[in-house]
């Protein structure tokens, strides 16, 4: 007898094959057979009108601190995703130090918008080896997890404050060599990276691994590839790749002998062929027997910005100092006239990949906090400026004082 059966719904089973009509029986937690089953089972789930498939993998998560507050991972649950990987960008919280720990957490908050609250109260940070942290999660997760080893938590810990505005010493790069061997073996999935002017820390600064020598991302890369099933993930910048990254990129996966997946590729109506001259270095990576693969996603993409973390706008010209300040300077410099021409011209030097950054007029006012403001919510920041006789730019700003 079968413990379950789906009857009825249409299988997509992943290999490319058309959909069909099919049972799927299921045994001792795996499958046991489809087609037209005849077999009865404890268990039957009517799926006419409905697919059934594999559940989908999400190699690109920043979950590592949220598994310890949301164990089901939810977001991702809810879509049909059984299998993640985190640790994607060098922003992994282990390995860990005792001084790694507030750096990584401030860091988290800047660049992947998670509430500097929750990572204190709801993320133990008590754990030192990458072992230790894996541990930590056993038997709490509700679908299949793993984690990539990231270089900025190398850094951290074996740098300390050296990590940002240095690059490594022979010691400092052969003790991360042996880190992050160690890591492997406790479990790490792969090595992951980034070079991209989006990642900032928490005092705005560069995080650890924007630091590095080419030469420390390729000894580190050649560290995975004793470590079977291991990969490797980079973020090498934004927009049109130059000849040197694309030359990282193939210099990565040849020293490692593992594809590197890059992210994030973003078709847009404003700039047609930078997909295809981002998919360009696939090409002139299989002509060297090294493999590129890119990251894109399922939707359009929309990004929150706000004038706290900064994050993305600090990507812009002139804009970093700004949020370099504390919050109370931070606003009044935002109401200095001088700072504002600033931030404006800035603001029209966006480069390519960045630009809608800069796209003021078609932002959208997601969330406010004064009364008076409440009905803006829903509105682009140029309806409101047309309504009000001013820029899409001032209002931003004005709404941010």
């Amino acid at each position: 007898m079968l413990d379950i059966a789906i009857r009825g719904g249409t299988v997509i089973d992943g290999t490319g094959a058309p959909g069909r009509s099919a049972d799927v029986g299921l045994r001792g937690g795996r499958i046991a057979a489809i087609g037209e089953l005849r077999e009865d089972a404890e268990h039957v789930v009517d799926a006419a009108g409905r697919i059934v498939a594999p559940g989908f993998v999400d190699v690109h998560t920043h979950y590592d601190a949220q598994i310890f507050w949301d164990p089901t991972l939810s977001p991702s649950l809810y879509h049909g995703v059984t299998s993640i990987a985190g640790g994607n960008c060098g922003f992994s919280i282990a390995p860990l130090s005792d001084a790694a720990g507030e750096y990584l957490m401030r860091m988290l908050a800047r660049v992947e918008g998670m509430p500097l609250e929750s990572l204190e109260t709801g993320v133990p940070w008590d754990w030192r080896s990458f072992g230790e942290y894996l541990d930590k999660l056993e038997g709490r997760i509700a679908i299949n997890a793993g984690f990539l080893v990231g270089h900025s938590a190398l850094r951290s810990v074996v740098m300390g404050e050296r990590a940002v505005g240095n690059e490594a010493t022979p010691e400092e790069l052969r003790a991360m060599v042996e880190l992050l061997r160690r890591s492997l073996a406790e479990g790490g999935l792969g090595f992951s990276s980034s070079r991209a002017i989006t990642h900032n820390d928490g005092n705005g600064e560069p995080v650890p691994s924007r630091h590095a020598h080419r030469d420390e991302l390729v000894a580190l890369a050649r560290a995975v590839r004793d470590f079977p099933g291991t990969t490797l993930e980079l973020l090498p910048g934004v927009g049109r790749f130059g000849d040197e990254a694309v030359e990282l990129l193939i210099d990565l996966s040849l020293a490692a002998r593992r594809p590197i997946n890059w992210n994030l590729l973003a078709p847009s109506s404003a700039e047609p062929d930078l997909p295809e001259a981002q998919l360009g270095a696939s090409d002139r990576a299989q002509v060297r027997g090294a493999r590129i693969v890119g990251l894109t996603v399922p939707q359009a993409i929309k990004a929150r910005v706000n004038f706290t973390s900064g994050f993305a706008l600090d990507t812009m010209p002139d804009w970093p100092e700004l949020f370099g300040l504390p919050l109370p300077e931070r606003k009044r410099a935002l109401q200095d006239p001088s700072c504002r021409e600033k931030l404006r011209k800035g603001s029209e030097r966006v480069g390519e990949g960045l630009r809608p950054v800069a796209d003021f007029d078609n932002m959208t006012i997601e969330e406010t906090f004064e009364p008076a403001n409440k009905s803006l919510e829903g509105r682009t920041l140029g309806e409101v400026a047309r309504e009000r006789g001013t820029t899409a730019f001032d209002q931003l700003l004005d709404l941010a004082v």
